[in-house]
C-alpha cells in the first residue's frame, strides 16, 4: 500500500461511504502497529497499547464519514484520536495528573520521515531518562560516571572508594532493571 495521505483519504472515503472492508484492512495494517507504537512509547502496558489501539481503529470504522482531508491528514486525525483515548483511559484510571499539551508534540507527521525519526528518538530518549530516575541515586551515580564520563570500572572503584566487584555487580544490576523498564516500555525488545 502507498502511503501517501491522498491515497490514504480515498480509502476512508471508500470506508465511509461503502464500509469498504479491504480499504479498512489496509489502513488497518497500516496504521495500527504505528498507533500501538505510539501509545508503547508513552509508557503504557502492551495490552492497554492494544486495547486502545483497538478502540482507535473502531472509531475510524465507525466515524469515517467526519474525516475531512481538507482539514488535515488521516495520520494527525488518528493520532489525535488516539491522543485522546490516551488522556480518558489516564482520567478515569487515575494513573497521573495529565497535560493535554504533553502529547501535542508527539502527532507524527507522516509526510516527513526525518521528523518521525526524531519523534521516535526523543521519545526514547524520554523513557530512558525516567528509567534512569527510577535508580538509586548510588547506582545511578555509578552509571553516569561508566558511561556518560567514559571511566572504566577500575577508575570507577578509585574514585568512589567503592570495591571492584561492587561496582561491577551494581552496574550490572542497574543495566538489568533500565532493561527490564525499557522492555515494558516498549524501546527495546525481550531478550
Amino acid at each position: 500500500m502507498k502511503s501517501t495521505a491522498s491515497d490514504h483519504a480515498a480509502l476512508v472515503a471508500a470506508v465511509a461511504e461503502r464500509r469498504d472492508r479491504e480499504a479498512f484492512s489496509q489502513l488497518f495494517d497500516y496504521y495500527a502497529p504505528r498507533i500501538n507504537a505510539f501509545y508503547l512509547r508513552r509508557g503504557a502496558d502492551r495490552g492497554s497499547a492494544e486495547e486502545m489501539t483497538q478502540d482507535v481503529m473502531v472509531t475510524l470504522w465507525r466515524k469515517a464519514d467526519l474525516f475531512d482531508p481538507s482539514k488535515s491528514n488521516l495520520a494527525t486525525w488518528l493520532y489525535r484520536i488516539a491522543r485522546n483515548r490516551r488522556i480518558d483511559l489516564m482520567r478515569r484510571d487515575r494513573l497521573d495528573t495529565v497535560d493535554p499539551g504533553d502529547f501535542l508534540l508527539d502527532i507524527p507527521d507522516e509526510s516527513n520521515p526525518d521528523a518521525n525519526r526524531m519523534i521516535d528518538a526523543q521519545s526514547r530518549e524520554e523513557v530512558l531518562r525516567r528509567a534512569m530516575e527510577g535508580l538509586p541515586p548510588e547506582a545511578l551515580e555509578l552509571v553516569r560516571l561508566a558511561f556518560f564520563d567514559g571511566l572504566s570500572h577500575s577508575e570507577i572503584a578509585e574514585k568512589t572508594g567503592l570495591p571492584l566487584g561492587t561496582v561491577k555487580s551494581r552496574i550490572r544490576l542497574s543495566f538489568s532493571k533500565l532493561r527490564r523498564t525499557l522492555e515494558a516500555a516498549g524501546v527495546v525488545e525481550a531478550s
